[in-house]
């Protein structure tokens, strides 16, 4: 019998000073089974940093053809698509041939720093790609819960998370824009 899902239902308040965007989102997201907490919040980050009405999360490890995260136009086109982890620098030129914008959020501490050093030459050439590392994730990790009432004040490219019991700060680290 395959393993399901977890559910998370998470209530998120942005205020996103940088970008002039302030909303209040319901959100429902699907763990899957061979999924981290750690994963997981690193999701709700990427959605929290890009956040609009437009932005839904994808099948992701469930499916190698639709991201974690994407936003489509009208007509279908892939305008935003993000991938969380380290994909590989094959699924990285599709993405990128496919959608508009693409950005790759990358956690793990050294494991990710590592896997930038491998690929950054190759991957600095895409015109529309966009890496961000999130280098300090315990925290989020440590907060992950099924029912999660949580806020983010993002402000000079810092993100200021506060939670049921108390809050921390982010600060994600660009380490290629669009160019």
């Amino acid at each position: 019998m395959a393993l399901k899902s977890t559910i998370y239902k998470i209530d998120l308040n942005i205020a996103d000073m940088d970008r002039q965007y302030y909303a209040q989102h319901s959100l429902t997201l699907a763990r899957h089974p061979s999924e981290t907490d750690e994963r997981v919040m690193v999701r709700l980050m990427g959605f929290t940093m890009y956040a609009n009405e437009a932005l839904t999360f994808g099948k992701g490890l469930s499916d190698d053809e639709e991201p974690d995260l994407w936003q489509k136009d009208l007509t279908g086109a892939i305008e935003l698509w993000m991938d969380v982890g380290l994909p590989t620098e094959k699924d990285i030129r599709k993405a990128c041939g496919r959608a508009r914008q693409v950005v790759v959020m990358l956690y793990g501490g050294r494991v990710a720093d590592m896997w930038w050093a491998q690929n950054s030459k190759a991957l600095i050439k895409l015109n529309n790609l966009t890496v961000i590392n999130l280098p300090e994730t315990e925290a989020l990790s440590n907060i992950a819960n099924r029912g999660l009432t949580i806020s983010c004040t993002i402000q000079d490219g810092q993100i200021l998370v506060g939670h049921d019991t108390g809050s921390f700060e982010l600060t994600p680290i660009v380490l290629k824009e669009i160019s």
